[in-house]
């Protein structure tokens, strides 16, 4: 699915308008899709009072629509059974089964233009009609001042549910007087809040919460999510993500200027045909490891296990996997893997890596598939020009990590001398070191994860996998993918090393570059989120990641 900025929708809703479809249409078909999830979340709706909050934009717009439909819910005729029944003209007002509503227009009604003034002139029109002496169905109420809002509390304080309709997704920067008083209030009131096309206060383009913001457990967006709805630190606001469809052309939907995107579990799904009946280990690649050191060879462990469980249920995945060790290490990881092959190589006095390695190491890539490179290396100088070596000279598509990382700080242009070209690099940052590779604070990778991994891609004509909370895959072309899988406790030590693994074994199995990242990201965080269920997220370390692999892949065959 595409994921917008808010310009990119605004660009589609322009586009709609001008292909037919009026904007008061549009905003109508949108009032009655949040209409629709609220009923269905939170009926019985008949009696309850709902509070909507409505800015001066289309925002408030589609809010006035919801009022209005919230509170008709099965408006029933009064008279005899026979008036009822059609049989005669109807006579009399028309009583509601809806929710009591009141609308806080956050300006003064003459200040309203276009569509949202004309939904006030309807809402009032329905109000008069569904009006039911002495009680009143929906209530317009001007909140435009502080002294108006400290009068109007305790009966805020009243509902049973709230609305946010003040600000929509092209806001850019805090919220301010009282828009952001009526925010800071509402989040206070610990009531349900759903929120219109984007929670107020979050950037729709960027997902930067400047300010107040509105914390909704439900939020209904249009057409398509917006950037700042499933990036953090807006995602944390959004609460359940809802996706309506309101008339957007289907076109302007999928048009492929729209770059970035959001993983879906079908489309990982895809990517998984049965296994023929007649295959053999040699079918399903071999991938070369290099990996570890002294007091590392917990992160060379995890890389190899994470390779050889990466596909099917059963520790199944890839065909073989070879660790290349330091030879002083060898014994033991021949205990510790009992799954993988180990490749002995000559090390340095630090028990590191060698320069004395590389011919070896060269010599037995060309068995290999793909090649996974960097948990546990050290930063030893020596070790590090090893690294350098192999990045430049290995013909094999290949996944670069954490300490092969650091030995690219410094020596970007390296991703651009492989050879041949069609040997595909993807790396794999966590914030911290994508901040060493292009000398910026990791507050600046932070707040710019999707533009910084995408200029990185067409730069170095690399896959970027930016890590961390929604994790970014960029490509040379342009395009990112947003992973939805994932969870805090998956910040633990050796995590990061499964999931190397895991795109290094779908390398070794001929995937294609970008795919094997994105298969790998989304499985690894889904691993993860069911490790979280069963054991919870604070004792989460990366061997129930492995554990919960199967799990995983099997979760994919049932799709």
């Amino acid at each position: 699915m595409k994921i917008v900025t808010a310009e990119e929708m605004r660009e589609i809703d322009r586009k709609t308008i001008a292909s037919g479809i009026p904007s008061i249409e549009l905003m109508e078909n949108a009032g009655r899709a949040v209409a629709r999830v609220i009923k269905s979340c939170y009926a019985p709706l008949k009696g309850k009072r709902v509070s909507i909050f409505c800015g001066k934009g289309n925002n408030g717009g589609d809010g006035l629509v919801v009022a209005r439909l919230l509170a008709k819910e099965k408006a029933n005729p009064i008279g005899s059974p026979r008036q009822r029944r059609g049989i005669r003209p109807l006579r009399g007002r028309i009583t509601s089964n809806g929710a009591r509503v009141k609308v806080f227009l956050l300006t003064k009604k003459e200040e309203l233009k276009k569509d949202p003034k004309t939904n006030l002139k309807r809402v009032l029109k329905e109000s008069a009609s569904l009006a039911d002496p002495p009680m009143r169905w929906i209530e317009i109420i001007e909140i435009d001042t502080s002294r108006k809002l400290e009068r109007l509390k305790q009966e805020i304080k009243k509902s049973d549910l709230i609305v946010d309709a003040i600000l929509g997704t092209g806001i850019k920067g805090a919220p301010k007087g009282i828009e952001a008083k009526i925010i800071k209030f509402i989040n206070t009131l610990k009531k349900p809040i759903v929120s219109v096309d984007i929670p107020s206060g979050v950037e729709g383009s960027t997902g930067r919460v400047p300010g107040e913001a509105i914390r909704a457990d439900l939020t209904i967006t249009f057409g398509l999510p917006k950037i700042g709805l499933v990036v953090y630190p807006g995602a944390e606001y959004v609460g359940k993500l809802e996706v309506a469809r309101i008339g957007f052309p289907k076109k302007f939907l999928e048009d492929e200027r729209i770059k970035v995107n959001l993983i879906a579990k079908e489309e990982i799904s895809a990517y998984f045909l049965p296994r023929r009946p007649d295959t053999h280990k040699g079918t399903y690649g071999h991938l070369l490891v290099i990996a570890g050191s002294v007091g590392m060879t917990g992160a060379a462990t995890l890389t190899s296990q994470a390779a050889s469980l990466c596909f099917g249920a059963l520790r199944s995945g890839v065909g073989l996997v070879t660790l290349g060790i330091p030879e002083s290490l060898n014994e033991i990881m021949e205990i510790k893997l009992t799954e993988g092959m180990t490749l002995p190589l000559p090390e340095t006095k630090k028990k590191t890596l060698s320069l004395k390695a590389e011919k070896e190491i060269i010599e037995f890539s060309k068995k290999a598939d793909a090649l996974a490179l960097g948990p546990g290396l050290s930063t030893d100088k020596e070790t590090q020009q090893l690294v350098r070596n192999l990045i430049k000279k290995i013909s094999l598509s290949m996944v670069i990590d954490a300490d092969a990382l650091n030995a690219l700080v410094g020596h970007l242009s390296l991703l651009h001398s492989r050879i041949p070209h069609s040997a595909f690099r993807i790396i794999t940052p966590h914030p911290g070191e994508m901040a060493r590779l292009i000398s910026k604070t990791v507050k600046e990778v932070q707040e710019n994860r999707i533009k910084i991994a995408g200029d990185f891609a067409k730069r170095y004509k690399v896959i970027v996998v930016l890590k961390g909370a929604r994790t970014v895959i960029s490509d040379p072309g342009g395009n990112t993918y947003i992973n939805p899988t994932g969870n805090p406790g998956m910040a633990s030590a050796g995590v990061g090393d499964v999931l190397t693994g895991m795109i290094g074994s779908f390398l070794a199995q001929r995937k294609e570059p970008l795919e094997a990242a994105k298969t790998g990201v989304y499985l690894h965080g889904l691993a993860g989120d069911l490790a979280a269920q069963e054991k919870g997220e604070e004792s989460l370390v990366a061997s129930d990641v492995l554990e919960k692999l199967p799990q995983a892949f099997k979760s994919l065959r049932k799709e």
